[in-house]
C-alpha cells in the first residue's frame, strides 16, 4: 500500500500559506546561495522557489560563478550573518571541489540556518533539545510516523544509509522515540540478517534497488527517501513494484520526496522569521 505523503506534504503547504497570510507585514524570504549550476542543484533551486511562492513567501537567489574563491564565497556568507535584513538564508549543495564544504557550513549562524546543517543544530538533535531547526527531510520521515498513528516505541527499525543530513539525524530522532535502532550501509555484510527482522526499514543509501521484497517480512514498512538516475532511468532504493505489489506500506519516490522536504524548509524558514521579527 502506498504512503500517501502528496496528502499529507498537502496538509502542511496549507498550513504554511495561512500562518504566512496572518502576517501583516513584510512576508518571510528565503534566501538562497547558488554556486554550481549542476541539473540536481537548479532542479531543487526550482522546488523551493516554486512552494516559497506557493505559500507567500517570498524567494531571493544569489548565483556565483563556479569559479568563485572559498575566500570569496566565506566572505559573503559572514557577511549575510552580519546583514540584519537578512534573517536566514541557505547554500545550495553540492559545491565545486575546491571549496571547502565543511568549512562553509562551519560559516552559517547557526541561528540563520534553516537547512540544519550547521554542526550547533546538528548535535542540539542528540541531546534532545528542540530549540533549533529540524533536519528537512527527517522531520518528514517522523511526521509521516506521527500522521500515520505509528507508536515507535520499542519498534525494530533498520535505517540503511552513512550521511550527515538523513541518515544520523533520523537515528538519533527514532532513539529519542525509544525505537530500538540499527544502521547499516553498503558495507554491512548482509542487511538482510537485519531488515528481516525489522518493523520499518528507512533506505538512505542512493544505491538501486538495495532492498528487496526478499529481505523484509510481509508487515515491514518501507520509508524510501531517494532514488539514483542511471542513463536516464529512475532507480530506488528499494524495489518500489514487487513491494508494493506484496501489499507493504512503503512510501513512493520520487517527487514528493522534494514536497515534504521543501515543507520543512519552509517550516524552519517561517520558525526563523517568528525568532527574529515578532
Amino acid at each position: 500500500m502506498i504512503i500517501d505523503w502528496k496528502k499529507i506534504s498537502e496538509k502542511i503547504y496549507e498550513k504554511l500559506k495561512d500562518d504566512v497570510s496572518q502576517i501583516t507585514w513584510e512576508k518571510p524570504t528565503l534566501w538562497a546561495i547558488l554556486v554550481w549550476e549542476n541539473s540536481a542543484s537548479l532542479r531543487y533551486i526550482r522546488q523551493k522557489r516554486k512552494w516559497a511562492e506557493f505559500v507567500w513567501m517570498n524567494f531571493e537567489l544569489k548565483q556565483f560563478d563556479e569559479k568563485v574563491s572559498e575566500e570569496e564565497l566565506l566572505e559573503f556568507i559572514a557577511s549575510w550573518n552580519k546583514n540584519r535584513s537578512i534573517s536566514w538564508y541557505i547554500v545550495q549543495l553540492p559545491v565545486p571541489q575546491h571549496i571547502n564544504s565543511t568549512k562553509l557550513l562551519r560559516t552559517i549562524s547557526p541561528d540563520k540556518d534553516v537547512d540544519w546543517f550547521h554542526p550547533e543544530n546538528q548535535w542540539k538533535i542528540l541531546i534532545w533539545d528542540t530549540s533549533g531547526f529540524a533536519p528537512c527531510t527527517p522531520y518528514w520521515v517522523m511526521w509521516i510516523f506521527k500522521k500515520l498513528n505509528i507508536d515507535l516505541i520499542g519498534k525494530k527499525i533498520v535505517v540503511i544509509g552513512r550521511s550527515n543530513i538523513v541518515w544520523k539525524p533520523i537515528t538519533a530522532m527514532l532513539i529519542n522515540r525509544w525505537a530500538t535502532v540499527t544502521c547499516c550501509n553498503s558495507q554491512t555484510p548482509d542487511i538482510t540478517e537485519f531488515t528481516k527482522m525489522s518493523d520499518i526499514v528507512i533506505c538512505a543509501a542512493w544505491q538501486p534497488w538495495l532492498l528487496k521484497l526478499e529481505d523484509i517480512n510481509d508487515d515491514t514498512i518501507v520509508i524510501d527517501v531517494w532514488f539514483t538516475v542511471i542513463e536516464g532511468k529512475i532507480y530506488w532504493d528499494a524495489e518500489f513494484d514487487n513491494i508494493h505489489a506484496n501489499w507493504n506500506l512503503i512510501t513512493p519516490v520520487p517527487g514528493w520526496v522534494w514536497r515534504l522536504t521543501v515543507a520543512n524548509l519552509l517550516k524552519n524558514t517561517l520558525k526563523a522569521y517568528k525568532i527574529w521579527n515578532m
